[in-house]
């Protein structure tokens, strides 16, 4: 009789462990497991954030310009100024300097300025490429990619999407866990720069986009084009944001065009431009307001 008991408890023991480490292992693979719900999200013509209108106020900041010591500084005078969020490129050129090396170190270290930002309570918003333009070398760019005589960039040429999938295969998981539906700061990405101002290739367009998603992006997608941009080449997916930017921006320009490409979507200026180049011997360019 004691035996029988005993042997009840040992299996009684073990059916409730098998139970706990089972429901154990749901939790922690529900709690782990990638959210594919964007934090930010499209109502009308309003911005939503966790279950509220949201007004994105925002700067640049490019870390890569800036030495990192002094990052903390820049975020939070950023911050004091009343932005709730900052937007940033990522250069190519700089993070792979030759194919299959790459460098994210020290005032390199995109993920530490992200955490940064984070940490002075600002949102961020990403502008990874793979062109982006930012008034930098051959708009980030890496000059390896001319090694091939054919090569044909911003494009379906099959050597440039190669290098491109290589490189957002490191880049784009790294900013993945930074996203603000997996505990991150980063509210949204954008897909190239100005595409529409070079080219009209929708594939290639479509190719970003599908990479991007492919590799765990799940926040808000938005493009940014000037006037001229939207005008040759389309959004390459529904659920991309087209957003414009200039110095000069009709409201017919917006009502005519923005507005019906979102006609249920919120308008944003991505870029307001306050000055531009002044070449030797200029009067310099700038603006005093915003008008």
């Amino acid at each position: 009789m004691k035996r029988w008991y005993s042997r009840k408890r040992v299996a009684l023991f073990v059916t409730l462990t098998l139970l706990f480490l089972t429901v154990y292992y749901v939790y922690r693979r529900a709690r782990h497991r990638p959210n594919d719900v964007p934090t930010l999200k499209l109502s009308g013509r309003e911005f939503w954030m966790r279950g509220r209108p949201m007004r994105i106020l925002s700067g640049s900041i490019h870390y890569f310009r800036v030495p990192d010591k002094y990052w903390e500084d820049r975020l939070q005078k950023a911050k004091a100024m009343g932005l709730n969020t900052v937007t940033t490129y990522i250069p190519w050129n700089i993070h792979e300097p030759s194919p299959g090396v790459y460098n994210f170190n020290e005032m390199y270290d995109v993920i530490k300025f992200i955490k940064e930002a984070q940490k002075s309570e600002l949102n961020v918003i990403v502008r990874p490429g793979p062109y982006i333009c930012a008034e930098w070398d051959w708009g980030g760019l890496p000059s390896w990619l001319l090694r091939d005589n054919k090569m044909r960039v911003r494009s379906t040429y099959p050597p440039f999407l190669a290098a491109v999938d290589r490189y957002f295969d490191k880049l784009l998981p790294m900013l993945a866990r930074l996203q603000a539906n997996r505990g991150g700061p980063i509210i949204a990405f954008q897909i190239e720069n100005e595409y529409g101002s070079y080219g009209n290739d929708v594939e290639y367009m479509k190719y970003l986009y599908r990479g991007f998603r492919r590799r765990g992006i799940h926040e808000l997608l938005i493009t940014s084009e000037n006037i001229d941009g939207y005008l040759n080449v389309p959004s390459p997916s529904a659920d991309v944001l087209p957003t414009i930017n200039g110095a000069d921006i009709p409201d017919k320009f917006i009502n005519k065009y923005i507005a019906n490409m979102n006609p249920e979507h919120p308008l944003m200026v991505t870029e307001f431009w306050v000055g531009w180049f002044t070449s030797w011997g200029e009067e310099k360019k700038g603006r005093r307001d915003a008008r």
